[in-house]
C-alpha cells in the first residue's frame, strides 16, 4: 500500500529535532483477533529500551519524551496497547497539531515530519546533547522504566551532557604533598613488570606521571581520579570513597563486626583481599597425598577479580562499597548500575568493556590487575565453577550493582534459582535436610509411582546435578553431584 508523506516544520530553533509521523499499520500477524504492526525489521517489535506503547495521548507522555531525550533517544507509538497491537488513534490529526507545539513550549524539540492518511502516531525521539527538563524535572530512560533525577543522578547527567565524569574533574587546591609517592612506585614496579608502560616512567616526577596517565588537567589541577588512585587521604576526595567490610549472622541485621578501609583505591584491593584472608574468611584443611592444602572458602582470584571490578567500576559520587560475609554466602555490592550497553545477561557473553572510570580502569590495567578485553565476570565464574561452587548471582539493585557468591554449591538460594519442577525442587531440598534420597522416599515425598520416580530422579542425574550411589534395590541412594 503507497504512503503520501507531506514534511512540515516549526519555525522556532532548539537543539533537538523531533519526529512525528500518522503511520498505516504494516501488519505482521493477527493474535487472538487482534492486528499486530512489524517494525522495520519485518518483525513485531516488543517494548523495549527505547521503545513505548501508549495507547492514548496524555501530556504526562511528554515525561517519556523528556526521558528519551536525555538518555539514548527512541519511539514512542501511540495507538498501540502494551502488545504491541494497533487499537488506534481516533483524534490523530488534532494531535499532530496538539503535540509538537507541546513539545516546543515545554521540551524545546522541533522539526515536525508528517505522514497523512494513517491510525497510529509514531513520535520518534533522538539525543540530546543537552539536559531536557519537563517543568523543571529531568527525567531519564533506563532498562524499561523512567524514573526522576535528583541529586547525584542529575549532576552526572549534566556532567555527561557536556562530555565530563566526576573522575575527570579537579579537586580544588589540592597539591603534590596530597599524593602517597611510595603507592605511586609500586604502581611503577606492577605496570613495569607487565611491560605496559615505557622504561623511562619509572623515572618520571609525580606530576610529570599523573599527566602522563590524564589523571591532570591541561591547567595541571589534579583530578578526582588522581587522588582516589594514589593520595595520602581518600578523604580529601569523597568521604564515601571507602570499602566497608561487616561479618554477619543469619541476616542483614545481624551485624557481628565490621571495618573500614580507608587506604587510596590502587592499594584497595590488596588491603580487603589480606583482611578477608586474615579475619573474615577460613582455609578448610585437606590433604593431597603428603601435601596440605588450604583454599579459601571461595577461589581467590574470583574475589579477587570481582573487589576490582567493584572498585574500578563504581560511581564515587555516591555512597560506599560493602562487602558482607555471611556462614554461606558473601555479598559484594558497589554503587553504580552496569553500563546502559551492557545487560546482566551479556556479562557471560563476550563483551567489550566500558568502564565507568576510564582514567582509574587504566592505572588498574597497566599494573596488570585487570585485562581489558571485559572477560573479568567470565573469570569469575569460571573459577567458581572449577571450585565446585554454584556460579555467583549477579543482579542490579537499590542503585548499584551486585555479586553474591555461594560458599555450598547446594544452598537453598542455589536450589531455587534453579528453576525445577515443584517436585524435583523438593527432592532436592530433601537431600539438602537428609543427606540423600531413595527412589521410595521420593514416592513417598511426592506421591508418584517407582517409575515416574526412576525417571524424575534420572533426570537430576543426567543435569549433574545429583549422583545414584549403588546399583539396584533397597541400599541405592542419591545425594548432591559435587562434580560438574
Amino acid at each position: 500500500m503507497g504512503m503520501m508523506r507531506e514534511k512540515k516544520e516549526i519555525g522556532q530553533g532548539g537543539n533537538i529535532f523531533l519526529l512525528i509521523q500518522i503511520c498505516l499499520p504494516e501488519y505482521g500477524i493477527c493474535r487472538n483477533g487482534k492486528r499486530y504492526f512489524r517494525g522495520l525489521s519485518g518483525i513485531v517489535m516488543p517494548e523495549q529500551q527505547n521503545i513505548e506503547y501508549k495507547t492514548s495521548w496524555r501530556d504526562e507522555h511528554l515525561k517519556w519524551i523528556c526521558g528519551f531525550a536525555n538518555a539514548q533517544g527512541g519511539r514512542i507509538f501511540i495507538g498501540l496497547d502494551d502488545s504491541g497491537a494497533v487499537v488506534g488513534v481516533e483524534d490523530y490529526r488534532k494531535l499532530m497539531d496538539e503535540i509538537p507545539n507541546k513539545t516546543v513550549n515545554h521540551l524545546g524539540l522541533v522539526n515536525l515530519r508528517q505522514r497523512e492518511h494513517h491510525y497510529y502516531i509514531e513520535i520518534v525521539v533522538p539525543v540530546s546533547t543537552v539536559p531536557i527538563a519537563y517543568h523543571g524535572v529531568y527525567h531519564y530512560r533506563s532498562g524499561s522504566t523512567k524514573q526522576e533525577l535528583k541529586g547525584i543522578a542529575l549532576q552526572n547527567l549534566l556532567l555527561k551532557k557536556i562530555g565530563k565524569k566526576w573522575e575527570e574533574l579537579p579537586v580544588e587546591g589540592a597539591t603534590l604533598d596530597d599524593f602517597d609517592r611510595e603507592t605511586i612506585d609500586t604502581f611503577l614496579r606492577k605496570a613495569r613488570a607487565k611491560e605496559r608502560i615505557p622504561e623511562d616512567a619509572v623515572i618520571l616526577d609525580t606530576k610529570t606521571l599523573l599527566q602522563k596517565l590524564e589523571l591532570a588537567t591541561s591547567e595541571g589541577e589534579f583530578t578526582h581520579a588522581a587522588l582516589l588512585l594514589f593520595g595520602k587521604s581518600l578523604g580529601r576526595v569523597s568521604i564515601t570513597a571507602s570499602f566497608k567490610i561487616g561479618r554477619f549472622g543469619k541476616s542483614n541485621h545481624d551485624l557481628l563486626f565490621h571495618d573500614m578501609i580507608e587506604t587510596n583505591i590502587f592499594s584497595m584491593a590488596d588491603s580487603v583481599l589480606e583482611l578477608l584472608k586474615r579475619k573474615y574468611l577460613i582455609r578448610p584443611i585437606s590433604y593431597e597425598g603428603m601435601q596440605r592444602l588450604e583454599p579459601l572458602e571461595y577461589p581467590e582470584m574470583a574475589l579477587r577479580e570481582a573487589i576490582c571490578n567493584a572498585i574500578i567500576h563504581r560511581d564515587y559520587s555516591s555512597t560506599y562499597t560493602f562487602l558482607r560475609v555471611f556462614d554461606d554466602r558473601l555479598h559484594l555490592w558497589n554503587p553504580g548500575n552496569l553500563p546502559e550497553e551492557l545487560q546482566i545477561d551479556a556479562l557471560k557473553e563476550n563483551h567489550s568493556s566500558y568502564p565507568r572510570n576510564r582514567n582509574i580502569a587504566n592505572v588498574f590495567y597497566k599494573a596488570g590487575y585487570i585485562e581489558s578485553w571485559g572477560r573479568g565476570i567470565n573469570k569469575i565464574v569460571e573459577a567458581c565453577v572449577e571450585a565446585g561452587l554454584p556460579e555467583p548471582r549477579m543482579v542490579e539493585e537499590q542503585g548499584g550493582f551486585s555479586i553474591v557468591f555461594y560458599k555450598d554449591r547446594y544452598s537453598r538460594e542455589f536450589i531455587s534459582s534453579l528453576q525445577l519442577d515443584e517436585k524435583l525442587e523438593k527432592a532436592m531440598f530433601y537431600i539438602k535436610d537428609q543427606g540423600n534420597i531413595t527412589n521410595f522416599q521420593y514416592q513417598q515425598l511426592v506421591g508418584v509411582s517407582k517409575r515416574t520416580a526412576s525417571r524424575d530422579l534420572q533426570l537430576l542425574v543426567e543435569r549433574a546435578l545429583i549422583q545414584k550411589v549403588g546399583t539396584t534395590g533397597k541400599g541405592t541412594v542419591y545425594t548432591f553431584c559435587y562434580k560438574q
